[in-house]
């Protein structure tokens, strides 16, 4: 396993799995932290969770640095635990992309997002892991997964820390998390030189229905091309013509924080969408105003694979990029589970076979999740359970099993050529 083989470049569809890894480690009154590693006794569990990646077929695994545990104090890194899940890596012959920032800052980062000196920490951050983890042979990294997510539960919805609100919150959260995304990549590539892949992710989503109604006109135009907002920053696309630069000017940015990203692009190696059929299609009613997100959330319309062959299609001719599926599943049944798998893949073959670069296809998680939601409740984590993975988990004596499903045998035939 070499960095100098650049698996998107070989002409292949690879198959990846994701180990869920939302980490919101700031708890508070009401709140309780999230960290999915605890939460699916990944922590202790890590060893025998990378060999169901293996035996599942997969080549690719999406996997996320718990930051604020590595950096556990600004003057003090501990790389023990991160040390034998990389080497576990290299001994299973798998291909992590690593997950640098999966919303969760350090505890003693101090309004995290929002302070000043975030996007310099993360860069430093995330080249010490790049650097640490070079001679594993691990060089595929996406530095922020999902940032137009954070942006809006960390700076539009007041959901997660630092609670910003509003169009300005939105505003000052997505500068800050693309500074961060840039100079990021940048201390990488110092690090990582020609071998580094940079996997830019982000959730794609759509909005239909009375997009055209006079309430709905105005966010509707803004959520579509929000949907690309980090992505177009860090490119160097953002330019006056750009149909969100009067949003942008008309909440806080200036001349020289425009002139900042066109000066300082980065480019993906691969654009990665994030498509759940279930979720990523927001319907807007004639009359009806939410505001949209987990507060608040419009309702969702099922438009199955043809939202994800869209979506993919799109962002191959914005980005002039190979495309990757970085997570899809449903939440549901085995035999939905596997239904929308069967669909997903064949709609990816197709997409490739009318010659659209798709180059991966991940499914999203590896074993079961537990709901965001958890973090505002008080019920225990298997009220909050989500049924996605390919092997469930069960509560026991001896903690939570990993139950193989039907799914996981589905997920191979696919990744070992099947049709």
């Amino acid at each position: 396993m070499t960095g100098s083989h650049h698996w998107h470049k070989d002409g292949l569809l690879h198959f990846a799995v994701g180990v869920e890894d939302t980490f919101v480690p700031q708890g508070g009154p009401g709140e309780r932290p999230i960290d999915e590693y605890e939460l699916t006794e990944h922590y202790e569990r890590w060893h025998s969770d990378l060999a169901l990646a293996k035996d599942a077929g997969a080549e690719l695994v999406r996997w996320g640095v718990p930051w604020y545990r590595v950096q556990p104090e600004p003057d003090r890194w501990d790389w023990d635990w991160l040390d034998r899940v990389m080497g576990r890596f290299a001994e299973l012959g798998l291909r992590p992309i690593v997950d640098l920032m999966h919303y969760g800052t350090p505890l003693w980062l101090e309004r995290q997002f929002a302070h000043p000196d975030y996007p310099a920490l993360v860069a430093e951050y995330s080249a010490r892991v790049a650097e640490r983890y070079a001679p594993y042979g691990i060089t595929d990294y996406t530095p922020v997964n999902e940032p137009m997510i954070h942006a809006q539960f960390a700076g539009e919805y007041a959901y997660w820390p630092p609670y910003l609100s509003g169009p300005d919150g939105l505003s000052s959260i997505v500068s800050q998390l693309a500074r961060g995304f840039v100079l990021s990549q940048r201390a990488m590539r110092d690090v990582l030189g020609e071998q580094a892949v940079f996997v830019h992710v982000d959730a794609g989503m759509r909005y239909v229905g009375d997009i055209d109604a006079p309430e709905h006109r105005e966010l509707a135009a803004r959520l579509k091309e929000q949907v690309f907002l980090v992505e177009d920053l860090v490119t160097g696309r953002v330019d006056e013509a750009h149909p969100l630069a009067p949003f942008l000017r008309g909440h806080g940015w200036g001349d020289e924080d425009l002139a900042w990203f066109r000066q300082a692009p980065v480019r993906p190696d691969v654009v990665g969408v994030n498509y759940y059929p279930l979720h990523s299609t927001e319907v807007f009613e004639a009359g009806v105003f939410h505001s949209g997100g987990f507060p608040d959330p419009r309702p969702f319309q099922d438009d199955g694979t043809a939202g994800l062959t869209e979506l993919l299609r799109t962002a191959a001719e914005r980005y002039g990029a190979p495309v990757m599926v970085t997570e899809t599943c449903v939440t549901d049944s085995v035999k939905a589970r596997i239904d929308w798998l069967d669909e997903s893949v064949a709609a990816v073959r197709g997409l490739r076979e009318s010659g659209v670069d798709v180059v991966g296809y991940t499914w999203w998680p590896l074993f079961d999740m537990y709901e965001w939601t958890f973090r505002h409740s008080r019920l225990p984590r298997e009220a909050h359970r989500l049924t996605m993975g390919l092997w469930e988990l069960k509560e026991g004596e001896g903690g939570l099993a990993r139950v193989r499903t039907a799914v996981a045998d589905r997920f191979r035939h696919h990744a070992a050529g099947g049709r």
